[in-house]
């Protein structure tokens, strides 16, 4: 696994402006808002509240970057598909995510969040093929599994892969931030990411 030494929040940003200059691999996270994309990071550092949680869906409209062990960082990005969220901030979010995508050279991988509960949205397969289609490796998570019984896991998971069209579930990371299932097999997960970005250097 992973050692964490050092972890911390770096800044917000809305566009490239803001984006803070770092060095080194990044890897963003992406999913539906109140997925748990703030709790899977603070779990994974091993923190209670670096990731800022939030009970209301549709809040955070921001990039959010954390730095780990001053060597690469975390993205954590809007959340998707809130349905009370105006139009203007939808379509801002699309300039948002296309700009970033686009723009942000040392990105190395999305983790995309999902809930292993229920079959992806449209919105979950939209992203998911946007992703495929530019090229950029996707990680699906699928949190929450603590909220239903082990033995539905296999079930949830091909439902998952079948709507992502991802040929073998068994590659998707069964996750719970509350019990910790998943932490090493993400761990491992982001360590490849990162030594395929050393091995290029």
């Amino acid at each position: 696994m992973i050692t964490i030494r050092k972890a911390e929040f770096v800044t917000s940003a809305v566009n490239i402006k803001g984006y803070p200059e770092l060095t080194g691999p990044e890897i963003a996270l992406a999913g539906r808002s109140n997925v748990g994309k703030s709790s899977l990071i603070n779990k994974f550092i091993n923190r209670r509240n670096l990731a800022r949680t939030g009970n209301t869906p549709g809040k955070t409209q921001m990039l959010n970057f954390y730095r780990i062990n001053d060597e690469w960082s975390f993205v954590d990005l809007p959340g998707y598909g809130y349905a009370k969220v105006s139009k203007e901030i939808k379509a801002n979010w699309g300039k948002m995510m296309e700009e970033y995508f686009s723009r942000r050279e040392n990105l190395r991988a999305v983790i995309q969040v999902v809930d292993i509960r229920h079959v992806p949205s449209v919105e979950d397969q939209e992203m998911h093929a946007f992703l495929r289609n530019r090229g950029i490796p996707v990680l699906v998570v699928a949190t929450k599994a603590d909220k239903i019984s082990k033995g539905q896991w296999g079930k949830h998971l091909s439902q998952i892969a079948k709507a992502l069209h991802i040929p073998d579930w068994h590659i998707i990371i069964t996750y719970s931030a509350e019990t910790g299932l998943g932490v090493p097999e993400l761990h491992e997960a982001v360590e490849e990411i990162l030594s395929m970005d050393n091995e290029d250097s």
